[in-house]
């Protein structure tokens, strides 16, 4: 009865335990937008059939569901399975520990996306960047598996402290991996430039796009590292950590719907197909880089392979309009 008394007074459940819930609560509302966008991409997309990118949005959305069920089951436990029991609380959970894990997969995840469509608009250009991209991506990896071995490793919730060193090699790791892909998202769109002022704008509204959602993931990222390397003997950092899942999956999937927010509501839909300028300027031996420009220009937004056939929202002059081509 002592030892538990004795104990009381080192326990402040606002920045530990309450700044979980806090966390969860976010977490579960960041969840609900994610839900959002998943839908408005299967509606705008519901008549390609099943495509590599619809694959990639479900299993994004199934990692981010267990995600919120580990983050869940581990509040629960300490809250409330084991309410005023404070030597439990001094323990982590093994959803606690799983739910690190499923962070970190699933941030590698959309980072290796985002990679991917970097090699996708590249297309047609050098491959240096993208390949220097993907390597970072890559060795973003065993750092990934690096700090989830030492956070199993660890039973005690004083063990964070001991391996603080991962966890601010992780977080920094992912605000630069953040930092390479926004900047070269921006520098593939900056440099397809084909001098048609609509299309330029919608281009310059795409590297907005990119910046601002680079960014939030950025911020918070930096937050937590930033309260870890403060305050590392509470548990802020890891409600923010809870944030960070979360806002991964909505940036790819606000990614993904980016032509659905972009379109005005008074264009007619271009078949990429029939992309063509016809300016006796543009008839000459740059014509095939041109259109290379073009098409990788609006690869950001598709897959090689996939069968949705992107349809530009812009009305160039001079644009051939495909009128019985479907719509997105």
């Amino acid at each position: 009865m002592s030892s538990t008394q004795d104990l009381l007074p080192q326990v402040d459940l606002g920045n530990t335990f309450g700044a979980l819930f806090i966390g969860a609560a976010f977490a579960a509302i960041l969840f609900g937008v994610s839900n959002v966008q998943a839908f408005i991409y299967f509606q705008t997309h519901k008549d390609t059939g099943m495509t590599f990118f619809k694959l990639v949005v479900i299993g994004l959305w199934i990692l981010d569901a267990l995600h919120l069920a580990f983050v869940i089951h581990c509040i629960y436990y300490y809250l409330v399975t084991n309410y005023a029991n404070f030597g439990a609380l001094t323990e982590i959970v093994w959803s606690g520990k799983l739910q690190i894990a499923l962070n970190m997969f699933t941030v590698w995840i959309v980072h290796f996306m985002y990679a991917y469509r970097i090699w996708i608009v590249s297309t047609g250009r050098s491959r240096v960047l993208p390949m220097t991209v993907g390597i970072i991506v890559i060795l973003t990896l065993g750092v990934a598996i690096t700090v989830t071995y030492e956070v199993y490793k660890s039973h005690l919730f004083s063990d964070l402290a001991r391996i603080e060193w991962s966890t601010l090699m992780y977080l920094s790791t992912v605000t630069f991996v953040d930092f390479v892909i926004a900047s070269s998202l921006c520098y593939l769109l900056a440099t397809s430039r084909t001098g048609f002022s609509s299309t330029d704008t919608f281009l310059t509204k795409l590297m907005v796009y990119t910046i601002n959602t680079g960014c939030l993931t950025s911020i918070c990222s930096m937050v937590a590292l930033t309260t870890c390397a403060v305050m590392p003997n509470n548990l802020i950092y890891v409600a923010l950590e809870f944030l960070v899942t979360k806002l991964y999956v909505n940036s790819f999937l606000a990614l993904m719907n980016a032509r659905y927010y972009l379109r005005p509501n008074d264009t007619e839909h271009v078949n990429i197909s029939e992309f063509r300028a016809h300016r006796p300027s543009l008839h000459t031996s740059s014509d095939s880089k041109t259109e290379d420009l073009q098409e990788s220009r609006m690869n950001v937004f598709k897959h090689p392979q996939d069968d949705e056939g992107f349809q530009a929202v812009k009305r160039p002059i001079g644009l051939m309009i495909d009128t019985n081509s479907s719509s997105v």
